[in-house]
């Protein structure tokens, strides 16, 4: 029989990417506010482009109910992303996926369409588990630091000329 391979060599060190938690009621509460944000914006946008006799109360009346919508699927996303991300301890795309397909479902349902809640589970699933799969950027390559992009943005600083010394003034 042959001996165990030793895994645990001592030339080698292996790099372990060490998962630090994400705070899962936090993450989904602060999304959520966002996408309430956001969908306060849209039931404006809907309310200024509609007919009717409500006013500016419609925002409320009429179409608030988008405000409510986007922030449930925004809490959703979130806490399903990170509740995921926290058992699994990787974060990876895999993890986008799951909050994208739970968001979708949660569209779905709204439409009142168990098909519609799979299309669109599978739907926005795919887009955010390949949004997050491509480094969380719509451009492909390589992603780059802040401190790089900063150095790109801001002109360098031309080399000062080198001091004449003083003997060779004279």
């Amino acid at each position: 029989m042959a001996d165990p391979i030793d895994t645990n060599s001592s030339n080698t060190t292996p790099e372990t990417a060490v998962y630090d938690p994400k705070p899962s009621l936090q993450y989904a509460s602060a999304v959520g506010l966002q996408a309430a944000g956001i969908g306060a914006l849209v039931s404006a946008v809907q309310n200024a482009l509609g007919t009717h006799t409500s006013g500016a109360s419609g925002f409320l009346t009429r179409t608030g109910g988008t405000i409510g919508f986007f922030a449930a699927m925004g809490a959703t996303f979130a806490l399903t992303e990170s509740v995921v991300a926290n058992q699994r301890q990787v974060d990876d795309s895999l993890n986008g996926a799951a909050g994208g397909c739970a968001a979708g479902f949660l569209a779905g349902i709204r439409a009142r369409s168990l098909p519609m809640a799979l299309a669109s589970c599978a739907v926005l699933g795919t887009a955010v588990g390949t949004f997050d799969y491509n480094g969380k950027g719509l451009a492909p390559g390589e992603s780059e630091s802040l401190e790089e992009r900063r150095k790109r943005f801001f002109k360098q600083p031309r080399p000062s000329p080198s001091p004449v010394p003083a003997e060779d003034a004279e």
